[in-house]
């Protein structure tokens, strides 16, 4: 299903108007999407998950990755955990953040769906491991990376903590990157283009349940 994604502004929350400031626009925008995120049922949710695992799964830079980078979603996101079970599976090394003091991120192996617990209220799931250091994200492979809405110029809009740009400028050279995102959540960077401040960091691919398309970043 590669190349298979277009945009479409169908059911698509787009609160950007002219002259509005980056930052305020993108909170708007995650308001926004946050709330049509909780519209979706558990049962679509489950089906979008199992479908984000085969499409994932088969990106080539997956396919061919020892070590990757994937994160627990919370709730409302793109489920992974089909993903992880499937990676985990065929052998790959599965990565997974975990919070650590104040708002630095750490890493620990996924384990097994059984160890993935909310260590605390509004966290996502986390691995109960040994953390393994910041640095440990340098033997990346590839990175899964969580999103609220991609363009297709390869901006990310992220949950605002700007933690995930800071992490993807710290794998190796060459590592590829690729956000998951609903079919609605993929945008039209001409018609619809999402705002970009200067810390921000493209990604390579994105990926909804109905495949994935490679983007200007690649």
């Amino acid at each position: 299903m590669h190349g298979d994604l277009k945009a479409s502004t169908a059911h698509q929350p787009y609160p950007v108007v002219a002259g509005m400031e980056p930052e305020d626009a993108k909170d708007e925008l995650r308001r926004a999407i946050r709330h049509h995120r909780t519209e979706r049922s558990q049962r679509l949710r489950d089906q979008a998950a199992e479908a984000f695992a085969e499409v994932v799964a088969g990106v080539p830079a997956v396919q061919e990755a020892s070590v990757v980078v994937a994160y627990a979603a919370r709730p409302t996101e793109p489920g992974t955990l089909p993903l992880l079970e499937l990676l985990a599976e065929r052998g790959a090394r599965v990565l997974l953040p975990v919070l650590g003091a104040g708002l630095a991120r750490d890493w620990a192996d996924y384990t097994g769906p059984d160890d993935l617990l909310e260590r605390a209220p509004g966290r996502p799931p986390e691995p109960g491991g040994p953390n393994l250091g910041a640095e440990v994200i340098t033997q990346a492979d590839v990175v899964i990376a969580p999103a609220l809405a991609v363009d297709t110029s390869g901006t990310r809009l992220g949950q605002g903590g700007g933690w995930y740009d800071r992490a993807l400028k710290q794998v190796r050279p060459g590592v590829r990157s690729i956000a998951m995102v609903f079919p609605e959540e993929l945008y039209d960077a001409v018609e619809r283009p999402l705002p970009v401040l200067k810390h921000d960091v493209a990604i390579h691919a994105v990926a909804t349940p109905d495949g994935w398309l490679p983007l200007p970043a690649a």
